[in-house]
C-alpha cells in the first residue's frame, strides 16, 4: 500500500532559509520520525543523502530517538562516495556510527535476506539525476524487490529530478536489453522523481516477478515540476565524481550514450564531462557551424579545443563543440550526440560512428543496453542518420507520459 506522509512548512533556522524545498530527509525529521519509531532501520544512501545543512542522512537516522539503525547499504560510488565508478564497494563497519555497511555493488546488487534479518524497514535516500542508465534508480527497484520478497517495508525519501519533472525522451527498454543500466521498461528520462518512480514501478507490477512491496514515500515540500535545482536552494553534492554540478546532470544524457563507444572525448577527462564532442580529426569550426545550422530548440555550440588530462586522448591535442543547453524543456537532450554522429560522418565519411574499425565493435553491447534496445545502433548504422531512429527513439514518450502522470506526487 503507498503511504504519503506531509506535513506543514515549518520555521526554517538561518542556515537554511535560501532553501526553497525541503528534501523527503527534513519532511522525516520535521515528522519526529513518526513512521519509524520502534522499528529496526536500513538504509541506502550515499554522500547526496544530506539535509540543506549538508548532514548526512546516515547521522540524522542515527541520532534520532526511537529509531535503531542496523544497516547501511552502499550502491555504486559507496555510502561515504569513496569508490571510483565502476569499482566494487566491500563490506565494512562505518566508523561514524559502527553501523556494518552492505555492499550492493559487488557480488550482489540486491540486498541478500542475510543482509536484511535484522531489518523492518529499508530506506532509500539518494539524489539521482532523472537518466535511466545512472545506476542509483537499478538500486532502488532491486531494493524494492528484496523487501517485497521478504516482507520488509521500504520507504523513499524523496529528492528532485534535477533534469526536470516533465522531460520524458527515449524509448522504453526492450527484454533483450535488461541490465543494471536500463533495469525497468522506462525512458532514457522518464520526468519522475525517485519517489514518484518508485511508486509507478509498484503500482503497475514492475517489481520483480509483478511483486508489491509496502511502499511508504516521504515528499518534499515546495519542489514543483518545472524547478530548476538552483532554484530549489538545495546544497549540491556530487552522485558521481563526473556530476560535480547539477547543469552537468543535465548534459549527462547529451553525451552519455555515445560515451560509451570509447569513439570521442565527451569532456571526461577533462574539466566539462559531458558536455564535449572532441576528438584528433574533428574541424571544430565546421562542426560547430554544422550543429548551430540545425536550429536544435534549446541549445547552442561553440568550437573547442582541448588536452585531456585522462580517459580518451589523453595528452592529445583534440578539438570539436562544446555543448550550451540554453532551455532544457524544449531541447532535445538525448538525440543531441546522435545529431554529432550524423554531421561527422557527414564531414568525414570514412570516420562514421559504426564503420568498421572506428568505435570497438566489443563496446556496441553496453551501447545497446543504455539504448534500451538494439534497434536504434542497427537503425542509425545504416545511413548515420537521426531521421532514421527519431520516431522509434520517441515511440513510447506520449503514453509513458499518461501512464506515469497518474502517480505525480507534485504539480
Amino acid at each position: 500500500m503507498k503511504k504519503i506522509f506531509a506535513v506543514a512548512l515549518g520555521i526554517m533556522t538561518a542556515m537554511s532559509l535560501s532553501a526553497q524545498v525541503k528534501p523527503g530527509i527534513e519532511v522525516l525529521r520535521d515528522m519526529d520520525f513518526a513512521p519509524l519509531k520502534g522499528k529496526r532501520v536500513g538504509l541506502i544512501t550515499n554522500p547526496t543523502g544530506v539535509d540543506n545543512k549538508l548532514k548526512s542522512t546516515i547521522d540524522i537516522l542515527h541520532e534520532a530517538s526511537d529509531v535503531e539503525l542496523v544497516g547501511l547499504y552502499a550502491p555504486e560510488h559507496g555510502v561515504r562516495g569513496d569508490v571510483h565508478a565502476g569499482d566494487h564497494v566491500d563490506n565494512f563497519v562505518d566508523p561514524a556510527t559502527g553501523v556494518t555497511v552492505y555492499s550492493i555493488y559487488g557480488s550482489s546488487r540486491k540486498p541478500t535476506p542475510e543482509m536484511l534479518k535484522d531489518v523492518d524497514v529499508l530506506i532509500y535516500d539518494i539524489q539521482d539525476i532523472g537518466c535511466r542508465s545512472f545506476t542509483f534508480i537499478s538500486t532502488m527497484g532491486l531494493g524494492m524487490e528484496a523487501c517485497a520478497e521478504l516482507g520488509k517495508e521500504f520507504m523513499v525519501l524523496d529528492r528532485p529530478n534535477p533534469v526536470s519533472g516533465n522531460k520524458v525522451e527515449g524509448n522504453l527498454t526492450e527484454d533483450d536489453c535488461v541490465s543494471f543500466v536500463s533495469q525497468f521498461p522506462i525512458p532514457y528520462l522518464y520526468g519522475l522523481t525517485p519517489g514518484e518512480l518508485a511508486v509507478y514501478l509498484n503500482e503497475e507490477g514492475l517489481v520483480g516477478d509483478s511483486l508489491k512491496v509496502d511502499l511508504t514515500v516521504i515528499p518534499m515540500q515546495g519542489w514543483t515540476r518545472d524547478m530548476d535545482f538552483r532554484d530549489t536552494g538545495m546544497p549540491w553534492v556530487l552522485p558521481s565524481p563526473h556530476i560535480p554540478n547539477p547543469e552537468i546532470a543535465v548534459m549527462y544524457p547529451v553525451s552519455g550514450i555515445l560515451g560509451e563507444l570509447g569513439y570521442m572525448n565527451i569532456g571526461v577527462g577533462y574539466t566539462e564531462p559531458f558536455k564535449l564532442f572532441t576528438a584528433s580529426w574533428v574541424d571544430a569550426e565546421e562542426l560547430s557551424r554544422r550543429m548551430n545550422a540545425l536550429n536544435l530548440p534549446g541549445m547552442m555550440f561553440r568550437p573547442i579545443h582541448i588536452k585531456p588530462f585522462y580517459s580518451v586522448g589523453k595528452g592529445e591535442n583534440l578539438q570539436g563543440i562544446e555543448v550550451y543547453v540554453t532551455d532544457k524543456e524544449v531541447a532535445p537532450l538525448s538525440l543531441t550526440q546522435f545529431y554529432v554522429m550524423q554531421e561527422l560522418a557527414d564531414m568525414h565519411p570514412e570516420k562514421a560512428t559504426f564503420l568498421e574499425g572506428n568505435a570497438d565493435p566489443k563496446r556496441f553491447n553496453m551501447f545497446d543496453k543504455v539504448c534500451g534496445s538494439k534497434e536504434i545502433r542497427k537503425r542509425f548504422s545504416k545511413n548515420h542518420k537521426v531521421a532514421d531512429i527519431i520516431d522509434y527513439w520517441n515511440k513510447d514518450n506520449e503514453a509513458f507520459k499518461t501512464a506515469s502522470s497518474k502517480y505525480y506526487l507534485y504539480k
